[in-house]
């Protein structure tokens, strides 16, 4: 009888300790599911900021971006938020850091922030490449470039790519031409600067010089022109979860086929889009920029 009372003892404490094991796994799982549902919704809530880099100034960035990014969140349901920078300076200081999301930058740039923070290309225009241009007043009487020789020119920044790196080195290492450099922030200002006479001559880039005002763009003239190089990328910082990354891939070519997305995307200028490797931009370290960005 003993025996029969500890048996029935013992399946009790079983069934217990069972019982006890089997709700501990529920709470577990009910936690699981919690916290995968809060990821899940931060991740929904989430704003992912969107830098561009400051070819033109601030005003015409936002008019000529915020339609895009409203299209883009249209598509995919991601949250972008356009970070503005002043400079090209401010811009390189915050991409270096990580501080953006998603960019669009120039292809040296993108060098740099791949090399600092892991940035990957997505996408690009598949239907030009970048070329620099120095530019004088439609009526000087420069008419080569070994005249330029010890002059000052204005560029937009050490290291705006075709507007300033790879005319100066080729300047140096091709022609033997050293120059004075002033940086006047942006290629608005570079070409403004030339109109009104404050520098002989300027570096910027073909596609920005198409940009301007009528008053402005005729009445300079290209006396010179770089080499071409791949074309500035849209790009992805690492942190951002791969499906994101994806889907606004997916979002850009997909607005490269749409009438309304081709309005939009030629005024940044971007004219065809493809997508985009860090591949496409090993040429550029072999150009060896790194020590005319400093100078």
């Amino acid at each position: 009888m003993s025996k029969n009372i500890t048996s029935i003892k013992y399946a009790w404490l079983c069934y217990y300790q069972i019982r006890i094991v089997l709700v501990m796994i529920l709470a577990i799982f009910m936690l699981q599911i919690t916290s995968v549902q809060a990821e899940t919704t931060n991740e929904s809530n989430r704003v992912f900021s969107f830098g561009v880099v400051p070819q033109f100034e601030q005003r015409k960035i936002f008019r000529i971006w915020i339609p895009i990014l409203q299209k883009l969140e249209a598509e995919t349901g991601i949250r972008l938020e356009l970070l503005g920078s002043n400079q090209i300076p401010e811009f390189e200081k915050k991409f270096l850091s990580g501080e953006f999301d998603f960019a669009y930058m120039n292809p040296y740039h993108i060098v740099q922030a791949h090399d600092s923070q892991g940035y990957q290309p997505l996408v690009n225009d598949g239907s030009r490449h970048l070329r620099g241009i120095i530019v004088v007043q439609k009526n000087s009487p420069i008419r080569t470039i070994q005249e330029l020789n010890n002059r000052l020119l204005v560029f937009p920044s050490a290291s705006a790519l075709g507007a300033s790196l790879i005319p100066r080195a080729e300047f140096s290492r091709n022609h033997g031409i050293e120059v004075k450099t002033k940086y006047v922030k942006t290629h608005t200002s570079v070409y403004l600067h030339v109109l009104k006479g404050m520098a002989i001559a300027g570096g910027g880039v073909a596609s920005t010089l198409q940009r301007q005002k009528p008053s402005i763009r005729n009445a300079l003239r290209i006396l010179y022109k770089t080499d071409k190089v791949n074309p500035h990328p849209v790009v992805a910082h690492p942190r951002v979860p791969i499906k994101y990354i994806q889907e606004i891939k997916l979002a850009f070519l997909k607005l490269g086929k749409q009438e309304e997305g081709i309005s939009l995307l030629n005024k940044i200028p971007m004219f065809s889009v493809k997508e985009a490797s860090i591949n496409d931009f090993s040429a550029l370290q072999e150009l060896r920029l790194e020590e005319f960005s400093k100078r």
